[in-house]
């Protein structure tokens, strides 16, 4: 019978109702004089017939109205009361009028009364528990038992967007206020979070939900290490003003990130920094379609240039970005032109040519393979592309006149133990040379660590890894790598760029290194699940340690040396760092650039040791293009013209 009831139509539920009603308020008119003259017998009912029958014919077109049927009773709220009380005390005076008009009965004031007040009750009572009823058959057996941490006016919004949902099933709220503990808030009850193990037993609580978006992120990185000893999922429900303005729903609940274990608050940026060398000029980007790069134009689009450049070899990449652009262009009301240009930084006279022809003032060079173990196995096309594709649009930038370029560089350039790292800081290198030759563009370089989300990100890695069951896949038990969220990096980078005279190396605070193990358990206890050192249960996960790819750092450094000082923004500093005399820089280019041409690897080797003295390699190259030769039977020059056999 339910379910035949709740697969009606819309209008044959309305109609329902009104049906109910035009019974049900009759019977509230009878009660009312029973409670005034304790008997209802015939000589009573005759004398009050007329206002009897009129009151649903008075009522009834009232409501409809005042638009009450046309409110799904699973999600009525608060609102209800007025609609009630105004409808109720309208067909009340009309009631009144009619019965002095036509002298209808005893004209009795606590008659009317009690008639206002058990309509009112009835008709709140009958929609708020059949809301009740609706939402307690729509909660299904298989629905997830949540807790909500967080009781304050989000919290009491979340709940009911969950409540009237099909998967979930809210069970009680948590929150640290006292004040608020005890206290019933949108139908649930509030606990303290010194109560959550044994409520979360009682209840069979399967996850639990953190609705506090206004906190710190200190005090939310304080919050999930208290819920992590649980062993519960842990979620993060979305913002407020995006579930109530129909962007997400409960379904966008997002897993917990790496941004929020790190527990550290974003400092807002500086509008001048980021507005001085983008506002009203011409910018371009390379690698406009990488994770880095991407952002940097979406960030750039919003400062309004006057026309954005992109640079991008990867046609598909170049094809996102772009479409992405122009459809947040048209949302944002920006004028700003964009022009897509499908070209490698190494091709100097088309980059030159594009910089003149646009009269490009900005350049964010964001183009680089970075990936280590893939540039550790391709050392050639590494250091073509990163110190080469460096040099190629530095050098256009230098004849076209652009006035600021801006390096995106890696942590990985300090101290290098791989091909990657050495060739960033070639990079450097290349840039810092070219600044001490001229003032008319101004060259910065901008160091920083891991961005979450980036392509490579040992985050959803670990995610993919958890989901299916694990194991995750971890080189070392002690490595650590610093984070940064892409946004925050793209922020940093925009403003470092306006500051500085020109060759300086701009180091991010990156805030404290996070320990990858302990990561990967902060996540696997986050989703509710054991790991395998700690449980024998079938859904334990294990961590397997497969050691340090080729090239792999246990630890990440940001400095050099120890020659560092502060700028005027707080999270970006000034290193102060060694450099080489361009003609001689430039003499050892073109020897490494006929040892890459000549596929000469043990040349190669010597003379990034030589350019880059901080580097170490873990092995020499030679031997890596040994040991595949050995093991898949390619030849040193096969490999090294990036031949797609080895894909």
């Amino acid at each position: 019978m339910i379910k035949i009831f709740l697969s009606l139509s819309r209008f044959k539920k309305q109609c329902i109702a009104a049906g109910a009603d035009l019974i049900f308020l009759p019977c509230m008119f009878v009660v009312a004089l029973w409670l005034r003259f304790d008997v209802v017998d015939r000589e009573l009912l005759r004398q009050f017939w007329p206002l009897i029958l009129a009151t649903p014919v008075i009522a009834i077109p009232i409501f409809v109205r005042l638009g009450l049927y046309r409110a799904v009773i699973r999600f009525v709220d608060q609102k209800i009361v007025i609609v009630v009380l105004y409808g109720v005390s309208l067909t009340l005076f009309m009631l009144l009028a009619i019965a002095v008009y036509f002298k209808v009965g005893i004209l009795s004031r606590a008659v009317f009364g009690m008639f206002w007040f058990s309509a009112v009750m009835y008709m709140l009572a009958s929609r708020f528990l059949a809301r009740s009823y609706l939402l307690q058959l729509s909660n299904k057996q298989d629905a997830i038992r949540i807790a909500i941490y967080g009781a304050g006016h989000t919290g009491a919004q979340v709940a009911k967007a969950f409540r009237a949902s099909h998967e979930y099933m809210p069970m009680f709220m948590i929150d640290d206020k006292e004040e608020l503990q005890g206290t019933i808030i949108a139908g649930l009850q509030v606990y303290g979070s010194k109560d959550l193990s044994q409520l979360i037993a009682k209840h069979g609580v399967q996850e639990i939900h953190l609705v506090m978006p206004s906190i710190p992120k200190k005090t939310q990185k304080i919050i999930l290490n208290r819920l992590e000893k649980l062993r519960v999922r842990v979620r993060v429900t979305p913002p407020l003003r995006d579930l109530l303005n129909g962007e997400l729903t409960v379904k966008d609940i997002r897993e917990i990130e790496i941004e929020d274990l790190l527990g550290r608050d974003s400092v807002v940026p500086n509008p001048n920094l980021i507005a001085a060398c983008i506002t009203g000029k011409t910018v371009m980007v390379t690698g406009a379609g990488g994770s880095i790069g991407s952002e940097l134009c979406r960030q750039i689009l919003r400062q309004k240039p006057a026309a954005l450049v992109l640079v991008e070899m990867s046609e598909f990449a170049l094809y996102t970005i772009e479409k992405e652009l122009t459809e947040l262009k048209h949302g944002s009301a920006v004028a700003t032109p964009i022009f897509p240009f499908l070209t490698s930084v190494l091709d100097t006279e088309k980059c030159q040519k594009i910089c003149t022809t646009f009269n490009v003032q900005t350049v964010y060079h964001a183009a680089a393979y970075k990936h280590v173990p893939l540039v550790e196995h391709n050392p050639v096309e590494g250091i073509r592309n990163n110190v080469f594709g460096t040099l190629s649009i530095a050098q256009a930038a230098l004849r076209a006149g652009v006035t600021n370029f801006v390096l995106v560089s890696t942590d990985k350039a300090v101290r290098p133990t791989n091909v990657m790292g050495s060739t960033k800081r070639l990079s450097e290198l290349i840039l810092q040379g070219l600044a001490a030759q001229q003032p008319a563009t101004r060259f910065c370089m901008v160091r920083f660590g891991n961005v979450l989300g980036s392509s490579g990100s040992v985050v959803p890695l670990f995610r993919q890894q958890i989901l299916a069951g694990g194991p995750i896949t971890l080189t070392h038990p002690d490595i650590t790598r610093y984070f940064m969220t892409i946004p925050e990096a793209a922020q940093l980078v925009l403003q470092a760029g306006s500051i500085g005279s020109g060759g300086d190396v701009f180091v991010l605070d990156m805030g404290e290194p996070v320990r990858i193990m302990d990561l990967a358990e902060r996540m696997v206890h986050l989703s509710g699940l054991p790991l395998k050192s700690e449980s024998d249960a079938g859904n334990a996960i294990e961590i397997q340690l497969v050691g340090l790819r080729p090239g792999e750092k246990l630890f990440e450094e940001l400095l050099i040396g120890d020659n560092v000082g502060g700028t005027e923004h707080p999270l970006i500093m000034r290193a102060e760092e060694n450099s080489i005399a361009w003609p001689v820089l430039k003499e050892k280019l073109e020897e490494l650039k006929t040892a890459c041409n000549n596929f000469a690897l043990e040349e190669v080797r010597q003379l990034l040791l030589e350019l880059v003295r901080e580097y170490q390699p873990q092995c020499g190259i030679e031997d890596i293009v040994w040991t595949m030769e050995r093991t898949q039977g390619f030849h040193q020059k096969d490999i090294f013209l990036g031949d797609h056999k080895l894909h």
